[in-house]
């Protein structure tokens, strides 16, 4: 995958005079330098929970977990790793809704760092510019890849969607299932949240339904 650094930079100063920034100083994840930091700090919580690191199912797991924060889970608060998100020229004048839909959702809760998993739903109509389709993708998974809150993460792909495309005419759904409420606390292994952010033409009552009842 191609990334855009200076792109991403642009997004983050564009979520920041928004205010819809994540709460994370920038440039202080590598993940070269925090990998030990996070083993250690995680060594310590096992071994405050009494477990036996000398025992050879456990004795790896903190630089597992290391690794799988800075490699996977929170790649996303390195705007190095933005993707690349060229937007064209809209030369065949496209101007009918374009929709991707079961979009993998798979984020961590800020407040809890339990799972949230579940499918969002990205539209946009095309103005001067389009983008290739993947891209809608990446840029979900680019701002999942970070502790988040639902609703901070549903208006980011908006904005930065609308950044990219020049348009306020984006929508973006997401609906998910949060393990901070189906594994703990209230244990409401049924329950679903769902978030939406509409904007431009979106918000006229037919585009929203046609965008809403899509399938």
């Amino acid at each position: 995958m191609k990334n855009d650094k200076n792109l991403g930079i642009e997004i983050h100063k564009h979520l920041h005079e928004l205010g819809l920034e994540t709460p994370f100083k920038i440039g202080t994840y590598k993940e070269s330098d925090q990998m030990d930091i996070i083993a250690n700090s995680f060594k310590n919580i096992m071994q405050s929970l009494g477990l036996d690191l000398d025992d050879d199912s456990l004795k790896e797991t903190p630089s597992r977990v290391a690794k799988m924060f800075t490699k996977e889970v929170f790649e996303g608060l390195d705007y190095d790793n933005f993707p690349r998100c060229m937007n064209l020229e809209n030369k065949f004048k496209a101007d009918e809704m374009v929709i991707e839909g079961g979009i993998n959702v798979s984020s961590m809760c800020e407040h809890h760092f339990q799972n949230i998993e579940g499918e969002a739903k990205v539209a946009y109509i095309p103005g001067d510019k389009i983008i290739g389709l993947s891209k809608l993708n990446r840029v979900v998974r680019f701002f999942c890849k970070r502790p988040q809150v639902q609703e901070r993460l549903t208006l980011q792909i908006q904005a930065a969607l609308c950044y990219i495309l020049e348009t306020d005419n984006v929508a973006v759904e997401i609906r998910a299932i949060h393990h901070c409420v189906k594994a703990r606390g209230i244990e409401d292994k049924n329950c679903w949240t769902t978030t939406r952010k509409l904007g431009g033409s979106f918000k006229d009552s037919e585009v929203r339904n046609e965008f809403l009842n899509s399938k």
